[in-house]
């Protein structure tokens, strides 16, 4: 197999001797022989102190002139054999792996090795052709993924499934097993079999993102992060709280060492943290959570934005657990005047935030009623029970969905019939000509 040759410029010292600078380039060339070169024995070139003649040499020192190169130790490297090379690596790889370098021949080795280095060489070769093909391949996948995301967003999640799923496969064959959007396409396809119903498969397509993530962003990344609470949220799906639970702390961790406390995303964590920890019973830990939350939120999003409305309601809810039902009618009492400056009085939300101020509010009278005559002596006077429903796995899953980003709108059949219908109605509309675009048609033709 052809030598690595090595081609050196001059270049001239402060002192004004003229020298080879070639020394490392000639190093680095005998290197690359005795690794990947088949020659058994390579001799590499003269260095530049070997170079000049004796003449030269005393001429240099009587004036003071030191080559930089001189130095014994610095022409070592020319002893070395590709034998020697690969008795050492295969002493490294013994010592720090425990591993058994194969084949057990050297010369095999080398000549494995040389094959490469040739294959490599093809490579830089073809390199712009199989370019172009990637490039194309890539630009391919890239136009699945954004017509996939059309296709959901005009409601068609079964047809964007299948075009992101084309795309991850594209992806695969362009980048391999590892790249950032291979990973954003682990993520689209859990975030589709969750919405779909399908929350098993949903939570394996997220495994490979949170793992692909860690990988190719790191684990302290803030893509990583949101993995982690999208894993959380399909794993409480799946009914798998305390998996969940241990994800959330996880990523809040995280998001500690990155952000600090006083951040938008610690408020989402800290409220998906409270509501699992509300599904369990832990009332006085998913408060403490809840309370941080809504103290973040009103920092950022102000004290009459809809995520505080939501955070006033989720603190509400547990005080009412808690038996606390004045402290849960004011804060389900700044839910309501929320909804209703945000979104008007008949609005969904706002009736919602009214029935439950009712019922507190019925809650509040009769454990009021039932203290008084406590306090007052009378006789056979105790304590209602309080009405608490605990919280069913159901509606803590929906409260996630919501702080999460996550909606479902229910749509009857006529009503997608109908929406299909209007919409190849302005498609007709928007291709069809007006009607003085018909007469000058009309007047074209007969002039003509």
């Amino acid at each position: 197999m052809a030598r690595w040759d090595v081609v050196v410029s001059s270049g001239r010292w402060r002192d004004g001797s003229s020298i080879e600078l070639m020394s490392l380039s000639v190093g680095v060339g005998h290197f690359l022989n005795c690794f990947l070169s088949s020659c058994q024995v390579p001799h590499p070139q003269q260095v530049p102190d070997e170079l000049q003649g004796r003449t030269s040499k005393r001429r240099n020192k009587r004036k003071g002139r030191i080559n930089p190169f001189s130095n014994a130790d610095s022409t070592e490297w020319a002893n070395l054999t590709p034998k020697l090379l690969w008795s050492q690596l295969k002493g490294e790889l013994k010592a720090y792996f425990d591993f058994e370098l194969v084949p057990d021949s050297i010369d095999s080795a080398v000549e494995i090795f040389s094959l490469q280095k040739i294959s490599l060489l093809r490579c830089i070769v073809w390199w712009p052709l199989f370019q172009e093909f990637f490039l194309e391949q890539a630009s391919d996948a890239y136009n699945f993924y954004t017509t996939g995301q059309t296709k959901i967003q005009q409601g068609y999640l079964k047809d964007g499934y299948e075009l992101i799923s084309e795309a991850l496969n594209l992806l695969n064959n362009v980048y391999g097993a590892m790249h950032p959007e291979i990973a954003q396409c682990l993520r689209m396809l859990a975030r589709l079999n969750y919405i779909m119903g399908d929350h098993a498969e949903a939570m394996a397509y997220q495994q490979k993102a949170v793992l692909m993530s860690e990988r190719v962003n790191g684990i302290d990344h803030p893509y990583t992060i949101t993995e982690y609470t999208h894993l959380a949220l399909y794993c409480f799906a799946n009914s798998q709280v305390s998996t969940a639970l241990k994800l959330l702390y996880r990523a809040r961790y995280l998001a500690l060492l990155v952000c600090g406390e006083n951040h938008p995303e610690v408020a989402l964590l800290d409220s998906n943290i409270s509501l699992i920890l509300h599904a369990v019973g832990e009332y006085d830990l998913s408060l403490r959570f809840l309370e941080k939350a809504l103290a973040l939120n009103i920092r950022y999003y102000g004290p009459k934005s809809l995520k505080v409305a939501v955070s006033y309601h989720l603190v509400a809810r547990t005080q009412s657990c808690m038996g606390d039902f004045r402290s849960a009618l004011n804060n389900e009492k700044e839910t309501y005047a929320i909804y209703k400056q945000q979104l008007g009085e008949t609005h969904e939300k706002t009736r919602e935030s009214s029935d439950c101020l009712r019922h507190l509010t019925s809650q509040a009278v009769v454990l009021q009623k039932k203290m008084n005559e406590i306090y007052t002596g009378k006789p056979g006077a105790t304590l209602p029970p309080i009405q608490i429903q605990p919280p069913s796995m159901g509606s803590v899953l929906d409260m996630l969905n919501v702080i999460n980003g996550i909606l479902f709108v229910q749509i009857s059949q006529q009503d997608i019939e109908n929406f299909k219908a209007e919409i190849e109605k302005r498609q007709l509309k928007d291709v069809s000509p007006t009607p003085s675009e018909e007469k000058t048609e009309i007047a074209t033709v007969k002039q003509s």
